[in-house]
């Protein structure tokens, strides 16, 4: 199932005044921040090592009145989801629902880096997890 860690996704008000810590504080130089429209939010990718690795992942609301607005209004500040890598996200949504894990998708969403689907956290100890599937690169 997870192949590795890929994102550890933290929720803030204004991804330029949190890049003067994670950035100017702790060194991470953003890989991309881009917005992405179906989700209505800004992401910003903050490599810490090595190509290839476990990122940060911060993720800025871009509408008001989107989910993600609300779950900053009511809980501010701080982690959102952990994300794992997976090889196939159709396998891996079937293999949730066979388990009977509730799952927020009933079929995978495009996210910014690919295919992925979000297991709610009442199935899963209290943490909002991401299964990502990423693009396949050709050989």
């Amino acid at each position: 199932m997870p192949r590795r860690i890929d994102h550890v996704a933290i929720i803030v008000r204004n991804i330029e005044q949190a890049l003067t810590f994670y950035r100017d504080t702790l060194g991470l130089q953003p890989r991309a921040i881009q917005d992405v429209p179906s989700e209505q939010v800004r992401i910003a990718f903050l490599p810490p090592g090595d190509p290839g690795g476990s990122e940060i992942e911060l993720i800025e609301p871009t509408s008001p009145d989107s989910s993600l607005a609300r779950f900053l209004e009511k809980r501010g500040e701080g982690m959102h989801h952990i994300c794992l890598e997976v090889e196939d996200i159709d396998a891996a949504l079937q293999e949730m629902q066979s388990q009977g894990v509730p799952v927020l998708d009933r079929e995978p969403r495009t996210a910014a880096e690919g295919r992925a689907i979000f297991l709610h956290p009442k199935g899963t100890h209290g943490v909002l997890l991401e299964l990502l599937e990423k693009p396949h690169e050709p050989a």
